[in-house]
């Protein structure tokens, strides 16, 4: 085979190696719009009506003559008045309007309680992961806002609620005695967290109390009340 000059070995670098590059951008490219495309669903059809401006005002003016009604007390009275409204529009009215949920609506402020219990709260999501073959996959994690470390509890495709507690519990077991001062979890209403991974803080999974592993206070981040234990 004769031997390739300096210059056509620059020329097939040149050539070659980025369209090499080229294909691996393209075949991301491509994996990225398959999964845009098989997880884009029709856009839904209008929700509910607006609320009118009247019922609006009555319902922050009842909130502060009364703050230690919650959000279904204020939606009770707004029905006896001939108003028929959600309690959820009653609380995401009350939310954006910046009032805290009842009783708490004299006391500390959320990032107030965030700021002041940063060491004792835990909190937790999921993220998904989709595979080339459009396999999702579930990550569950938690993550510690006064150091921000974020610990991966488990993998799965298809989780549920006694295998989320039961990562709770290993994740607790690996703290050991780091996860006493753990007072505070903070989870959306997702159906897999159960009132066995609520409890899992306090048991070892048979029953028997677990000292240095106090029971999780559950604080729902979709707006439910705040239960300082």
């Amino acid at each position: 085979m004769p031997h390739r000059s300096r210059l056509a070995n620059l020329v097939v670098t040149a050539l070659v190696v980025p369209l090499l590059l080229g294909c691996g951008c393209c075949e991301l490219r491509r994996h990225r719009q398959l999964i845009a495309r098989h997880w884009t669903y029709p856009h839904a059809p209008p929700g509910r009506p607006p609320v009118d401006r009247e019922v609006r005002d009555l319902v922050l003016r009842l909130a502060a003559e009364n703050p230690t009604w919650g959000h279904r007390r204020v939606q009770g009275e707004l029905a006896r008045l001939g108003h028929r409204i959600a309690a959820s529009t009653v609380w995401k009215i009350l939310h954006r309007a910046g009032v805290d949920p009842a009783p708490r609506r004299t006391g500390p402020t959320w990032q107030q309680f965030l700021t002041a219990q940063a060491h004792t709260i835990l909190a937790c999501d999921f993220f998904t992961v989709d595979t080339v073959l459009l396999k999702r996959i579930y990550v569950l994690f938690f993550i510690e806002p006064a150091t921000r470390q974020v610990h991966i509890a488990g993998v799965t495709a298809h989780p549920t609620g006694a295998w989320v507690t039961q990562q709770a519990r290993n994740l607790l077991m690996n703290l050991d005695q780091h996860a006493s001062r753990l007072r505070f979890l903070l989870r959306d209403r997702d159906t897999k967290f159960t009132a066995a991974f609520d409890s899992a803080g306090g048991d070892h999974g048979d029953g028997t109390p677990a000292r240095s592993r106090p029971a999780f206070t559950c604080e729902h981040q979709m707006g439910l009340r705040l239960q300082l234990a």
